[in-house]
C-alpha cells in the first residue's frame, strides 16, 4: 500500500491550498485517515482525522480553518487549509488505517510529506 501526499506549496497569508493522499495497491478497505504536520524544531501534531463513516475530528489550532473529506471511491482524502497563518507552515503527511484482506488489518500506512509554507 502507498499513500501520495500532494498540493502543498507556498502561499500568502489568508491564502488556502487543498491538500490531497491518494492511497492504492492492495487495498481491501480503509478506516481512519489523517493529516499530521510537523514544523521545524517541533514533534508532529496531528491535525484532523476522518473515519470510514466520515466522523472528522481537528485540532483546536485549524478548526473553522481547516475542512477534511474523503473519496472512498478515489481511495482518496482531502485537506483543505483557508485562512492560512505562518504558524500552519510545515511538512504535511498523510495516514490510514488500511485492511489489505478480509481478515488482515488494519495496518497504518504513512504517505511522504508535502511542504507547506505560509508567507506573512
Amino acid at each position: 500500500v502507498q499513500l501520495q501526499a500532494s498540493g502543498g506549496g507556498l502561499v500568502q497569508a489568508g491564502g488556502s491550498l487543498r491538500l490531497s493522499c491518494a492511497a492504492s495497491g492492495n487495498i481491501f478497505r480503509i478506516d481512519d485517515m489523517g493529516w499530521y504536520r510537523q514544523a521545524p524544531g517541533k514533534q508532529r501534531e496531528l491535525v484532523a482525522t476522518i473515519s470510514s463513516d466520515d466522523s472528522t475530528n481537528y485540532a483546536d489550532s485549524v478548526k473553522g480553518r481547516f475542512t477534511i473529506s474523503r473519496d472512498n471511491a478515489k481511495n482518496t482524502m482531502y485537506l483543505q487549509m483557508k485562512s492560512l497563518k505562518a504558524e500552519d507552515t510545515a511538512v504535511y503527511s498523510c495516514s490510514a488505517d488500511v485492511k489489505v484482506t478480509r481478515l488482515r488489518g488494519p495496518y497504518k500506512y504513512w504517505g511522504q510529506g508535502t511542504q507547506v509554507t505560509v508567507s506573512s
